[in-house]
């Protein structure tokens, strides 16, 4: 507003009719914060409306759930993306891999007899020890969570031992068995620049005293699994329903070098995401998958491969390395990548496995690949996004198609070697997910967020979205939203 330096605002009061009193007219005069005629520097502006959104934040326990990863895709190196989680009272910090693909988040117990030991990914194992935590409380089979953990999940009731137990397995043939239990779980809630709150919630969770397969090799042993699913024990669903976070999450995990990345329970934001919807009433997050194109050309593939069942469609998974392609999809698929290559390359077959011998770029040599999905949203994959590299031989470097036929089942997961390099958003609320590439080496630190948050103001359908940035060297923003409800008084 263009103008004198003092604002009016006026104010009619209207007395009641109980009290006599007729209406009253009262004028306020609101001064300037700011000179009108002298130059205010934006980081000044910007700086006065943090301390304005943070008193609107403070009226709610919610914000950005923050947490790194570690970790890479790269098969040779476990293939396995993870994060760490603090639990109990006092606190002890887990190592549990990240997994879109299961609902629960548990750790190894220390009553666990034949989990493993040591871990050859560089960490320090440790164990859940509930007698040690004063805030440990574990799920009786009387206990209403119980009932509905049962209904909801695998779990049962040992009447023995009177615990609400579970017992399951995962798609690799590996699997843990243990009990549920109560107790904190210690995060930090980002609320803006300066603003790192440290939050605690309590939650479900398992404790495995029991752990098979994969999960005992202690090559790529872990201290356990944090599930993303949907269902209501996922901590994603526990932490939403305590109106601590928005029912949204996202990573960004970086394929090259040393792995890593960032998770946060919120959204990223970027102007290049697109989404497709969930498919509803599906226990993982399958997408309808339509069609997929080499090199800009339609593959012939009947859509009706990619269809969703009890035993077919399409799972976006970051538990899984490789990426799985229905039988009926893998072939056309794996020969139309074949005839595109550069006469310098030499296909070859290995243990089954369609490889190449390649002495220059795979980028220059490899076509490019797109998987179309329901609401007109592609993904691109580049070749590093459907190779794998195999080492060397023969003067040339050697790489096999990294996707996986599956036979007898019509089921498409696309795993890290996919998901890799990309913004992800799983919207909960709107049940769709979201992507785009994105160079996710540029993760935001703690000191990095600059008033996160998106405010929905339960008096009126707009919002202000507040930015979020990486270092201001990176040409490209990242934004990431929450949604808080608030009531002006």
């Amino acid at each position: 507003m263009a103008g004198g330096g003092v604002l009016l605002l006026v104010v009619v009061l209207v007395g009641s009719a109980a009290s006599g009193i007729g209406g009253v007219q009262k004028v306020m005069n609101l001064q300037r914060a700011f000179p009108v005629n002298q130059i205010v520097e934006l980081e000044a502006l910007k700086a006065r409306d943090r301390v304005r959104h943070a008193r609107m934040l403070q009226s709610f326990a919610g914000g950005i759930v923050n947490f790194s990863v570690f970790g890479t895709s790269d098969p040779s190196n476990a293939g396995l993306y993870y994060t760490k989680v603090k639990l109990g009272s006092p606190p002890r910090e887990f190592s549990v891999q990240v997994d879109t693909g299961s609902d629960i988040l548990w750790v190894a117990c220390s009553s666990c007899n034949n989990c493993p030991k040591t871990s050859g990914l560089g960490i320090e194992l440790t164990v859940f020890d509930a007698d040690s935590s004063s805030t440990a409380s574990p799920i009786s089979c009387s206990d209403n969570r119980c009932a509905a953990i049962v209904q909801t999940a695998n779990a049962e009731c040992s009447t023995q031992s009177n615990q609400c137990s579970y017992s399951f397995q995962y798609e690799d043939g590996s699997g843990t068995s243990g009990f549920y239990l109560s107790d904190v779980l210690y995060f930090d809630t980002i609320l803006g620049a300066s603003l790192i709150a440290n939050s605690s919630a309590p939650i479900v969770f398992g404790c495995s005293t029991s752990q098979s397969g994969d999960l005992i090799a202690s090559d790529k042993a872990i201290d356990g699994i944090f599930g993303f699913g949907q269902q209501g024990l996922s901590v994603i669903s526990q932490l939403s329903s305590l109106g601590i976070t928005p029912k949204v999450f996202s990573h960004c995990l970086k394929g090259e070098g040393e792995g890593g990345g960032i998770l946060v329970l919120g959204e990223i934001l970027d102007t290049s995401i697109v989404y497709s919807p969930l498919i509803p009433s599906q226990p993982h997050y399958n997408l309808y998958l339509q069609s997929i194109a080499v090199n800009g050309q339609l593959l012939p593939i009947d859509s009706a491969v990619f269809a969703t069942s009890s035993n077919q469609g399409t799972v976006v998974d970051s538990g899984t390395t490789l990426a799985y392609l229905a039988e009926e999809a893998f072939d056309p698929f794996v020969a139309a990548i074949t005839a595109a290559v550069s006469q310098s390359v030499s296909p070859f077959i290995s243990e089954g496995n369609q490889c190449y011998l390649v002495t220059t770029s795979i980028a220059e040599e490899f076509p490019p690949v797109a998987l179309n999905f329901a609401g007109g949203a592609s993904m691109a994959l580049r070749p590093a996004d459907y190779l794998v590299n195999m080492g060397f031989g023969d003067g040339a470097a050697i790489w096999c198609i990294g996707f996986v036929k599956v036979q007898n089942q019509g089921i498409t997961i696309l795993g890290d070697l996919v998901l890799k390099d990309k913004i992800f958003i799983y919207d909960l609320v709107h049940q769709r997910i979201g992507w785009a590439d994105y160079d996710c080496s540029l993760t935001l630190g703690k000191d990095e967020f600059v008033d996160a948050g998106q405010l929905h103001v339960r008096r009126s359908s707009s919002c202000v979205l507040f930015e979020l940035r990486p270092n201001i060297n990176i040409s490209l923003l990242l934004y990431i939203s929450m949604v808080v409800s608030f009531l002006f008084l």
